[in-house]
């Protein structure tokens, strides 16, 4: 995974694409950010034209948006990308969608963020409408407090399934919502007890909900500073520091994220998200990074 607001353009894009699909990596996905939240503007690669692009020109790689705000798109346009992309790339989207959170690209760009009350109401209405759409051939009529729909319908019906994606940890919205709508459940970095113990609670949602736990795969995104060895380690690390304030960053040698992987795969993750912190026109780096931890 790599942050796209962060200098991604399309001579790295299709450099990494490449090296994700010849070492074995099991998906590629990126950010969809404007721009970072402080420092300087670099290169920010629309998110979902660079999509598309996958679709026709990787084979086997899943691939996706960690996560695509509905603050940036109606949620109507927004799963006609989705749909359309899933099905150009023969059902390898992975449909991440979240609330929005970033002050200055919203304020930047004239998009409307809002209070985090506002963000979770619109974000469960954007949720109702995407799953209904992409799941219901009959047309619906939503009257929310931000959006209205009116006999909408989603056609071409899309022929392949579509598997929707929440992120965050949030007990009174976003687990409920992952719960009762999602196929799989993206947690932020965490250690292996407290993502078994947030997995269980969720569990317990789906329950309620009426669906079996297998139902919601579960991953995890993994900020990462790692390296072959200690020395290589030590290298990338003097060359690009870890910023201040930066929480739940792994650092650590590939023997050591192997180690982590583990023991995250004993708790229940069954997709680990890297990501790529270091330099992207270091595709060497991540196709060593591949070759150690891809079984």
């Amino acid at each position: 995974m790599v942050e796209g607001q962060d200098g991604l353009n399309w001579d790295r894009w299709r450099a990494i694409a490449q090296i994700a699909e010849e070492v074995g990596f099991a998906g590629l996905y990126r950010s969809d950010h404007f721009t970072n939240p402080v420092g300087p503007y670099k290169d920010s690669l629309e998110c979902w034209i660079s999509l598309a692009y996958l679709a026709t020109n990787t084979k086997r790689l899943d691939f996706g948006p960690l996560v695509s705000p509905i603050s940036f798109r109606h949620p109507a346009m927004l799963v006609r990308q989705a749909a359309a992309i899933a099905d150009l790339s023969g059902g390898r989207l992975q449909f991440a969608i979240g609330a929005g959170w970033q002050d200055r690209e919203h304020t930047n760009y004239s998009y409307h963020l809002g209070s985090l009350q506002e963000r979770m109401l619109r974000f469960r209405e954007a949720v109702q409408i995407i799953a209904h759409l992409l799941h219901t051939d009959a047309p619906l009529d939503f009257d929310g407090q931000h959006y209205h729909m009116h006999e909408a319908v989603l056609l071409p019906r899309p022929t392949h399934r579509v598997p929707l994606v929440i992120g965050g940890a949030g007990r009174q919205v976003t687990l409920p919502l992952v719960a009762r709508y999602a196929d799989e459940w993206n947690s932020g970095p965490r250690q292996p007890e407290d993502f078994a113990e947030t997995s269980a609670f969720l569990d317990g949602l789906v329950e309620k909900a009426g669906r079996p736990k297998h139902a919601v795969r579960r991953s995890m995104m993994i900020f990462l500073r790692t390296g072959r060895d200690q020395t290589d380690l030590d290298r990338r690390l003097a060359a690009k520091p870890v910023p201040q304030g930066m929480r739940n960053l792994f650092v650590g040698t590939h023997a050591e994220l192997k180690e982590r992987l583990n023991q995250l795969e004993s708790v229940g993750v069954q997709r680990a998200i890297l990501n790529w912190f270091d330099d992207f026109d270091d595709v060497d780096g991540m196709a060593e990074l591949g070759r150690a931890v891809v079984k």
